[in-house]
């Protein structure tokens, strides 16, 4: 049987209560059986009940994270950067695939109500979807790459809008006039804002993306290898840069614009968005627009914690893309 407190206050000789205390570190124990009982608590091998301590202090320190699938390798990263900074900070994180099914997410939010978390953290292009679920649980939602308005949420992003400029003035740079986008999930705030970014340095160039140049993918390989295909047999002109709402989208464009005999980046430039590990080692290693994917888990497990303790002066984040330089871009032949 487990060490109950009844357990140590037999053996140290003092009351129930007094071992509560103690073991709470309260000041109303003097310094000295507070440490006696907390060396004998050691000693028998006593683990205190996270549901009895749930039930006095109405915190389970536990996170809930709803992803929509931790396969996605931007994804693993962020996921990797909370779970670090939130044993650090004493907390567990309980995560939640929702693979952007509404019937799954809706099932996540009443199994994050009924493990009593703490707050929540939801890295999803989906939110939208179920975000009304989420504030009825009432405590602090923190949305990474995503905002909502409402009084609990708060947000970490990258600053999509300015990814979509470094991505339209480099290859404006290069001197591609005839550039297409393969866009991420539909109604994905962040492949909104990479497109607009981008359409607007290349209008300050009078020129733009053509609506039938904008393909829609998914952020996966497979469907962005189907969706460029049209642009890449189209009788006439071609684009000779395409750039990707993702790194994972940019691996599907890679492949299709291989299989139709084409060269990367002698005749279509390729530029990804977010640098996960695998870029480099693509063929050519691919250039991309980089999030700080690590950071951007870290600060959201930050921001909750502050949220949780109820600290005033939180604020949304909003980090700096960089673009990374590597081989999978040139000047148009």
């Amino acid at each position: 049987m487990p060490i109950s407190i009844k357990d140590i206050a037999k053996r140290a000789g003092v009351s129930h209560s007094t071992v509560s205390r103690a073991l709470a570190d309260s000041p109303l124990v003097n310094e000295e059986t507070k440490a006696r009982i907390q060396e004998l608590a050691r000693e028998m091998g006593y683990t205190p009940s996270a549901i009895a301590r749930a039930m006095s202090t109405h915190r389970t320190q536990t996170i809930g994270l709803v992803v929509t699938t931790i396969a996605d390798p931007f994804v693993a990263e962020v996921v990797r950067g909370i779970e670090e900074t939130a044993l650090d900070q004493g907390y567990n994180v309980f995560l939640c695939n929702s693979m952007g099914d509404p019937d799954r997410e809706i099932a996540t939010v009443r199994g994050l109500r009924e493990k009593w978390v703490d707050a929540v953290i939801v890295t999803s292009s989906r939110v939208g979807s179920f975000y009304a679920e989420l504030t009825e649980i009432q405590v602090p939602v923190v949305l990474i790459n995503n905002q909502q308005a409402g009084a609990y949420s708060f947000s970490v992003r990258n600053d999509d809008l300015r990814g979509g400029q470094l991505a339209g003035e480099y290859l404006a740079g290069l001197g591609h006039r005839r550039i297409a986008y393969v866009a991420g999930p539909e109604h994905a705030m962040a492949s909104e804002l990479r497109l607009k970014g981008c359409q607007s340095v290349l209008e300050m160039a009078a020129q733009t993306i053509p609506p039938e140049w904008v393909v829609q993918g998914n952020g996966q390989p497979e469907m962005a290898e189907r969706a460029v295909l049209p642009l890449l047999r189209a009788q006439g002109l071609r684009p000779t840069a395409i750039f990707c709402y993702n790194d994972v989208t940019a691996m599907g464009v890679l492949r299709a614009v291989k299989a139709e005999g084409l060269r990367v980046p002698d005749d279509v430039s390729i530029l990804g968005c977010d640098d996960i590990a695998s870029a480099p080692y693509l063929d050519p290693p691919l250039t991309t627009i980089a999030q700080a994917k690590y950071t951007l888990g870290q600060m959201a497990m930050l921001m909750t914690v502050d949220l949780i303790q109820g600290k005033e002066d939180v604020r949304d984040v909003l980090l700096e893309p960089q673009l990374v330089i590597r081989s999978s871009c040139a000047e148009p032949g």
